[in-house]
């Protein structure tokens, strides 16, 4: 999941404590259908986009997709995450991109998309990298 760290950062997610908060203004309806496809439980990575480009640390989705209270028409959804923690060394896309078994990643291959699935094996990968 990706966010502005100037919008919304690894250290303001933090501070959500563990109430959480909403994952809202999604408005491309493929992030979209990710969003709608998440499970209470699971983990994602929190990427700071455009400054930094790196991941930066882990959330987890307290609360499936509900009506997102920021869009007027009613087509999109949001989802209630809380922090776990931030990586000992933060992750840059330029790093992931060197790793060849990374090449197949949304991240690389659709860097504009802001929520994205990730399977298992890059997950432990992409975990080893950050040293966790």
């Amino acid at each position: 999941m990706k966010s502005e760290p100037d919008v919304w950062s690894i250290d303001q997610q933090k501070k959500a404590g563990s109430k959480g908060a909403a994952w809202d203004g999604v408005r491309n309806y493929q992030a979209a259908k990710n969003l709608k496809a998440m499970r209470k439980g699971d983990q994602c990575f929190f990427y700071h986009s455009n400054i930094g480009k790196e991941i930066v640390g882990i959330i987890e989705v307290i609360e499936e997709a509900y009506l997102d209270k920021t869009d007027q028409s009613g087509r999109f959804v949001a989802v209630t995450v809380k922090f776990i923690r931030k990586l000992e060394r933060p992750i840059s896309l330029e790093n992931i991109k060197k790793i060849e078994e990374l090449s197949h990643l949304s991240l690389v291959k659709q860097s504009r998309l802001s929520v994205m699935p990730i399977d298992s094996k890059s997950w432990k990968i992409i975990n080893n990298m950050g040293k966790i």
